[in-house]
């Protein structure tokens, strides 16, 4: 629904009036006991207290800390991925900053179209633009790494839409992660692991009259990876908590890449190089980035009394990570053999600072629990380019870049709160929430040192040699931006049960942006209890996703492989000039409507989920196709841009369906003297379909005209991702013993081409994790463990494919490309 029609002054108006008539809704941060998964509470998708998650009018995943802490790697994306089977976490590389900040998707929607809130509260997101051949392509999502586990007390994963709930991005569903809120006690973890696996290679042949032949397969032992974590609870005086934790990360970088068969060196005479026979052909990066990562987080509220409690929590991450582009080797046009002899690897060394703060106070007035706070988070991003030149500057170019970055900030204001209402003729009291929600973001991109972008004049065989250090060239001046927008929310909300078997509840929400408008969303869900046994629920709603300032101002220029063929690409503002001159127009809000019907089944101890869905978007905002046509590069030279091999820009118009089914089975079981057992199955399927993409009059023009959004990307937002995915896990404990085994199955995958014959399928595959844990006193635990066990890798790319022999694995595979990781963990609780 659109809004467009109401005047803000009448939005503003229903908002005052919402407030003195009805409150907001409070937020709770009281201690709960380890609830079994039918009896978890869960606060995500309802404004009941004391709702059960199976009890819900949408299906919520309650994901507990022992989950996340029983495991080998510490990033909660891959915590998720593992645990619920409709949200992915491919960990692309090769992919600049996506290298460092790696997106996630639920439902196979886009990564910034799911919300993530830390105790109910929106979290800012990256400043990051996913730019690359990646799932994702043009978003810019929350990163989820930057908040450390041992903060976590659980996480709540609602499949549905919430936009008339929580405001913009919730279209595919809500991450909610609650926070720890003990007095006393603590707990501190070493975590050590390594990659130990080996995988096959495909490779081309030498070139004629070369000798050099690649191995079959590949033996690693890389990815060292050291992980010290410790939270501390205290008191603060009679009735508070202040929570601490903090966790550093040490981790090596892994190289997956092919043996690369080029011809490394001009020949001499009429023979090779003897060097070709020496040369390290294994000279890419292509894996998990080098990282050290230093993370503090602070949670803390208090009772003072007369119904009045204050909260707030803080964070602090510093990120510094290195990991590579493109392999330029010697004889490459790019190079400059004077300073590399031998060719070079550029580094892209991403440093990232990510904080925030949020304080707040509940309170009661009169028969309403008010909630008023204020949050604030930002996140940096500075690029360092290392082992690089800048050609066209030629032999006296420096190696080193600082090559400008850039920031995303958020300031959120909320007022909300939440009362009963005694209703004649219903079976419950009527739960009913108003609030509003007043929200600054700021976004500036800066320019690097003047080497790393600029053209020095160097001409090679007759063409003007690329400007900027290679790989990534700096942010220029002219890309500068300082800007900010707001938006001011109006909400209400109402639940109640109108029999004692049907529930139902209704949300509406209005928005204004400064920047584009008004958005107006609903949603209608109930739920019918036929019995204890057996409920069916559902839902109906429409929502938005309000486009970032980072799609709205992001611009640069970087190197992009496309079938194996590299182009200098240029992603343009949509207000720039030369955008607009090729269809491009200030960006509005994609907008969405969503379905979903699902059953609840309870059967003694074990329960049975199953919820089907359907997301229609329309208006989805999209990153266009790398425009590289010669008609193309010719108008954009003609702009000034020297040595640009294409352009492209952020567009609405793309409309897309996705049906799914979301299915979870949970029986646990006691055996009495050989233990406890918890067993959980999980499915998902899922299916999309572009049903339009964009078109501009502008480049209907050019001859020939290019497409604007073409089967790659189109097949990417379609087969990109696993079209099933299931997930089993058995956790098992008797006395100080335990283990967890976990399997996960992902489903076929396909990785588009520009072409039909360029597609490359990669069939599902099964990747095994088993722990074992051993607790030697009550304060001292051990565990040892494998996640992809039997070291499963996705099928390896054609020679056609990888060109270079700088990446063996598709960026698309769903499960990444690191292969075997073995771990050992020590806990030490006080």
């Amino acid at each position: 629904m659109s809004s467009r029609f109401i005047p803000r002054k009448h939005v503003l108006a229903l908002s005052i009036a919402s407030l003195f008539a009805s409150g907001a809704y409070a937020q709770t941060t009281t201690v709960e006991t380890e609830p079994t998964a039918a009896s978890t509470v869960v606060v995500t998708g309802t404004r009941v207290s004391n709702r059960t998650v199976l009890d819900t009018a949408s299906p919520v995943d309650v994901i507990s800390a022992d989950t996340l802490k029983n495991s080998g790697t510490t990033e909660i994306n891959q915590a998720l991925s593992v645990a619920l089977p409709s949200l992915n976490f491919p960990r692309p590389g090769l992919a600049d900053g996506t290298d460092t900040v790696r997106p996630a998707t639920l439902r196979g929607m886009a990564p910034d179209q799911t919300l993530v809130l830390v105790n109910s509260k929106r979290r800012h997101s990256s400043s990051l633009v996913n730019l690359n051949t990646t799932i994702g392509r043009g978003s810019s999502a929350v990163d989820l790494n930057t908040i450390p586990t041992s903060i976590v007390k659980n996480i709540e994963v609602l499949r549905d839409g919430a936009a008339a709930q929580y405001g913009s991005d919730a279209i595919s569903g809500v991450v909610n992660l609650r926070l720890r809120t003990d007095r006393s006690g603590g707990e501190a973890t070493v975590n050590y692991g390594a990659r130990i696996t080996e995988y096959n290679l495909l490779n081309a042949a030498a070139p004629a009259g070369g000798t050099w032949t690649a191995p079959a397969s590949r033996k690693r032992t890389d990815g060292q990876s050291a992980n010290v974590s410790v939270w501390k609870g205290l008191a603060w005086g009679d009735t508070g908590f202040v929570t601490i934790a903090a966790e550093y990360k040490d981790q090596a970088h892994t190289e997956r890449s092919g043996y690369d068969m080029r011809q490394q060196y001009a020949r001499v005479g009429t023979a090779y190089d003897p060097r070709e026979l020496t040369v390290n052909r294994f000279s890419a990066w292509y894996g998990e980035p080098e990282m050290q990562q230093t993370t503090l987080f602070l949670n803390a509220g208090n009772d003072l009394g007369n119904g009045v409690k204050i909260y707030g929590w803080s964070s602090y991450q510093k990120r510094e990570a290195r990991s590579g582009g493109f392999y330029r080797i010697a004889q490459d046009v790019r190079n400059i053999t004077s300073i590399y002899p031998d060719g070079f690897l550029p580094i892209i060394a991403p440093s990232v600072d990510d904080y925030s703060a949020t304080g707040g106070v509940t309170w009661t007035l009169g028969a309403w629990d008010m909630d008023a706070s204020l949050g604030y988070g930002k996140n940096k991003m500075q690029f360092q380019i290392e082992n690089t030149l800048n050609r066209s500057i030629g032999p006296t170019s420096a190696t080193s870049f600082d090559a400008g970055g850039f920031s995303y900030a958020q300031t959120v204001l909320n007022l909300t709160g939440v009362r009963k209402v005694d209703v004649a003729g219903l079976a419950s009291p009527l739960n009913v929430a108003v609030g509003t929600e007043l929200r600054n973001e700021a976004y500036t991109l800066f320019a690097g040192e003047p080497d790393s972008y600029r053209y020095g004049g160097v001409v090679v065989n007759g063409t003007p040699a690329a400007p900027g250090a290679q790989v990534f060239p700096g942010f220029r001046p002219a890309n500068a931006v300082d800007t900010s927008r707001s938006s001011f929310a109006a909400f209400t909300d109402f639940e109640a049960n109108l029999t004692p078997e049907l529930l139902a509840s209704i949300a509406v929400r209005g928005e204004h942006y400064t920047d584009f408008g008004n958005s107006l969303a609903g949603k209608f869900a109930g739920r019918y209890d036929f019995n204890k046994q057996f409920a069916l629920r559902g839902s109906v709603q429409n929502g938005f996703r309000a486009p970032s300032p980072q799609q709205q101002n992001f611009t640069s220029t970087s190197t992009n492989f496309i079938d194996g063929v590299p182009y200098e690409i240029t992603t343009f503002k949509p207000t720039d000039p030369v955008a607009v001159a090729l269809g491009a127009q200030p960006l509005k809000a994609e907008k969405s409507v969503n379905l979903s019907l699902g059953g609840v089944l309870r059967m003694n101890s074990a329960s049975l989920t199953v919820d089907a869905y359907q997301i229609k978007v329309k208006d989805r905002i999209v990153l266009s196709e790398n425009l590289t046509s010669t008609a193309v590069r010719n108008f954009i030279t003609s702009q000034g841009f020297i040595g640009v091999g294409g352009g492209r820009f952020f567009i609405n118009g793309v409309e897309t369906k996705t049906k799914g089914v979301d299915v979870v089975f949970n029986v646990p079981y006691n055996a009495g003297n050989v233990g406890k057992f918890d067993f959980t199955v999980a499915a998902n399927v899922t299916k999309t379909e572009v049903t339009k993409v964009p078109t501009t009059t502008q480049l209907a023009a050019l001859s020939p005209a290019p497409v604007l959004f073409d089967r790659l990307n189109v097949l990417t937002l379609e087969k990109g991702q696993p079209k099933n995915k299931l997930n089993a896990s058995a956790t098992w404990t008797q006395g100080p013993i335990g283990a967890t085994l976990r399997a996960t199955r992902y489903g076929e995958v396909l990785s588009p081409g520009t072409t039909a014959a360029l597609d490359f399928v990669m069939h599902p595959r099964t990747t095994v994790d088993l722990e074992g844990r051993y607790a030697l006193t009550k304060q001292l635990s051990l565990a040892m463990g494998a996640e992809n066990l039997f070291d499963q890798y996705p099928e390896t790319l054609t020679p056609a494919l990888n060109t270079t022999g700088n990446s063996s694995f598709s960026n698309y595979a769903p499960f990444g490309r690191a292969g075997r990781y073995v771990y050992a963990r020590a806990t030490y609780a006080f």
